[in-house]
């Protein structure tokens, strides 16, 4: 209490410009000394209560010192949406760091005996996804790691329901019962339940619910359909629950094998933390602490029993899976945070599906917050109001983020005194809270965010997320489930589709970028103030930049992404047999490495045995080609395509791409590293100035693509 008193006189202090200059550096520095040596315990504490303090001092200058005159309209209302924009960043940023302040590292889950074991049944929801992809993930769910007489793995098709199957258009019809079909077949030889249901009520949340209804498992897991399981998956889960008789909830990261349009137009996949590495490495954990984790749609273990009470799967809104949680946290059940990845899946591969994805998430938290808001929902403690306030108000970035994006502008084209301070009291106050807050982002999320990368991707989501929102705030309940398209990956470079907004938004930050050095040389008198909005458009157009390249979709060259693997095989071709090491695997072929540098024939006929995993005997063999071959010191490394494959070939394929993801947790650590402020500063204008020229040369000269539009994305 002494302390919360002793910080409010401090933030209430009205000093003078050289004063809170000194404040301002001293913070800044001690801050700054306890993230260069990262150091924790007590001085994480000093660290974001000085970041804290000077955050606090700015909104309290902000607020009394700074707005437009009311007389004055013209000024008043761009002045106060401004200040609006700010304010929601600054709540946002203390929910993000209360929700964070104490994450949880969670211990292994018990070991269980065959006996103690409970019951399991796996969904596996699918729509349109192909049958080989879907004989992949199930096979890699059969082949999980528990007593077999307790694990029923099951196929939801709610492609082939009877509504689809009796459909009043010959063409829907007659794909819905060829896939229906096909499917059947699969499960039967894969010894999986498939299941469908009669209409296509609810999306997700009806198919699932429909599972509950025809499975009697003790516990549920849900996969979607591109999500595979390694065979742990079970093992460090399913213990938590006979520990805890009110846990309804294991939730582990999505981890995926390929790169978002973002990562990919940018090439920055290998290097660089994944976009949901903070999410997953930081905020479920910090989540955890408060018992808000939440159901993520996927790669998680549920209790039936908590389910049933809840009526099933929630499908008041689109993403039923925070929306389930959210019911049966109200309800008194406990969740639990696991961040160990244990599946491996698929991101959306064009930029028009990546935002087609974020669309419906967004929508889907919208509708939430409207309809069932945290604050007002009964049976939630403060903690859990609090971080289910936070996920829900976080998808209303698009709002300020545009906002910052033509602020400078209102002064740069319309002279509009929507901030009223001198150059130094910017720089004291202004300037000292972003520093404040770049060094409290980067201290927390240092090695799953580098710098900037937050604001080009919510800039990147803003142009169509914003449409979005207002839709949704005008009518909570008509958005529609969308099903995320995977694979379509573009054959070219090509500028995406939905490409023409961002050139539109450089073309007028660029303009702005012109009119302030028209002003600076014909109107000295408002250098400063010009200098200072100049800046901050610089700083917009360098992000737009960036963004163009963003849009410029670079040619997949495979269309089936691969695994790094350690397996081991026998290649048999023209009547001799080479030993052969499984470097890596794809749903279409692999790479494998053999001794010797001996020409092989393309032409010939050739069968490869892999080996168990205990390496002790043979899988199964597979039909192969042989694609192409390069050549080592004593060594060559031969590219394999695969022939026709039946689905015990697929149960091999699966073993040996995520039976054990070691290799790839390896890779994901590898990525996790922390970024300076000033590295990366210097590294965004790099790329904006390089993807910017990128951008120009895609839409001169490589418009090619279909109309494609985040509304079209599944169905």
């Amino acid at each position: 209490m002494l302390t919360s008193l002793l910080a409010l006189f401090l933030v209430l202090q009205p000093v003078g410009t050289e004063t809170q200059w000194a404040i301002a550096m001293m913070c800044l520095a001690v801050m700054a000394a306890i993230k260069l040596l990262n150091l924790q315990g007590y001085w994480r504490h000093l660290f974001f209560t000085l970041g804290a303090l000077l955050v606090l001092r700015y909104v309290y200058w902000r607020t009394t010192a700074t707005l437009p005159d009311t007389n004055n309209l013209m000024d008043f209302v761009p002045g106060i949406t401004i200040y609006a924009a700010e304010m929601f960043c600054v709540v946002m940023l203390g929910l993000s760091l209360f929700v964070i302040s104490r994450p949880i590292q969670r211990p292994r889950a018990p070991r269980l005996s065959d006996v103690e074991a409970p019951t399991v049944d796996v969904f596996v929801p699918s729509y349109n996804e192909d049958a080989a992809l879907l004989a992949m993930t199930l096979s890699a769910a059969k082949a999980m790691d528990y007593p077999r007489d307790k694990l029923t793995v099951y196929l939801l098709d709610d492609g082939g329901t009877d509504q689809k199957v009796q459909s009043a258009n010959p063409a829907i019809a007659d794909a819905a019962l060829r896939r229906r079909e096909e499917l059947q077949v699969l499960c039967r030889e894969l010894g999986v339940e498939y299941l469908t249901r009669s209409r296509n009520v609810n999306a997700k949340a009806g198919n699932l619910s429909n599972g509950l209804l025809h499975s009697k498992g003790d516990l549920v897991v849900v996969f979607d359909a591109d999500h595979a399981p390694a065979r742990d998956f079970l093992v460090e889960t399913v213990g938590f629950f006979t520990r805890d008789p009110k846990l309804f909830l294991v939730q582990t990261p999505h981890f995926f094998i390929n790169p978002d349009p973002v990562e990919r137009n940018l090439s920055t996949f290998d290097r660089m933390p994944s976009e949901n590495e903070m999410f997953y490495g930081m905020i479920q954990k910090g989540l955890d602490k408060w018992n808000a984790s939440f159901f993520c749609g996927s790669a998680a273990v549920l209790r039936r029993s908590a389910l049933e009470q809840a009526g099933g799967f929630a499908g008041t809104s689109i993403t039923e899976d925070c929306e389930t949680a959210l019911e049966l946290h109200a309800t008194g059940w406990r969740s639990l945070y696991v961040d160990k990845p244990l599946i491996a899946g698929l991101q959306p591969e064009t930029f028009a599906a990546f935002i087609g994805q974020r669309t419906r998430w967004c929508t889907g938290m919208m509708q939430i917050f409207l309809t069932k808001n945290p604050l007002l929902k009964r049976g939630l403690t403060l903690a859990q109001r609090a971080c289910y306030l936070s996920s829900c108000m976080f998808w209303l970035f698009p709002l300020p983020r545009i906002t910052f994006i033509f602020a400078p502008l209102l002064y740069i084209f319309f002279n509009l005194k929507v901030y009223n301070a001198t150059v130094g009291e910017f720089g004291a106050y202004t300037c000292a809270y972003l520093a404040a807050a770049i060094l409290l982002q980067s201290y927390a999320y240092g090695r799953f965010r580098w710098p900037w990368v937050s604001e080009l991707y919510e800039y990147v989501q803003s142009v169509y997320l914003l449409p979005a929102i207002l839709s949704v705030i005008k009518n909570p309940r008509r958005p529609t489930f969308n099903v995320t398209a995977k694979g379509g990956s573009a054959g070219e470079d090509r500028l995406s589709s939905l490409a023409w907004p961002y050139f539109l938004i450089f073309g007028i930050l660029f303009a702005g970028a012109v009119t302030v050095i028209y002003r600076l040389q014909h109107e000295p008198e408002s250098t400063g103030i010009l200098l200072i909005a100049g800046l901050w458009n610089l700083f917009n157009l360098f992000m737009a930049g960036l963004a163009l390249g963003v849009v410029s979709e670079r040619r997949e060259r495979r269309q089936m992404h691969r695994v790094p693997t350690q397996g081991r095989g026998m290649l048999q071709i023209d009547g001799i047999s080479l030993t052969a090491q499984i470097l890596d695997v794809s749903q279409g072929g692999m790479l494998i490495r053999l001794p010797g540098t001996s020409p092989l024939r393309m032409q010939s006929q050739a069968r490869l045995a892999v080996a168990s995993p205990n390496g002790r005997e043979v899988s199964s063999v597979l039909p192969i080609r042989l694609a192409n071959v390069r050549f080592e010191k004593d060594s060559q490394l031969v590219g394999l395509g695969f022939g026709e494959l039946q689905p015990s070939h697929y149960r091999t394929i699966s073993e040996l791409m995520f039976g054990d993801l070691r290799l790839l947790r390896n890779a994901r650590m590898a990525r996790q590293r922390t970024r300076s402020i000033l590295a990366a500063t210097a590294e965004v204008m790099a790329w904006g100035l390089g993807h910017t020229f990128r951008g120009v040369s895609f839409a001169l000269f490589r418009r090619g693509g279909t109309a494609e539009t985040p509304a079209a994305q599944g169905s």
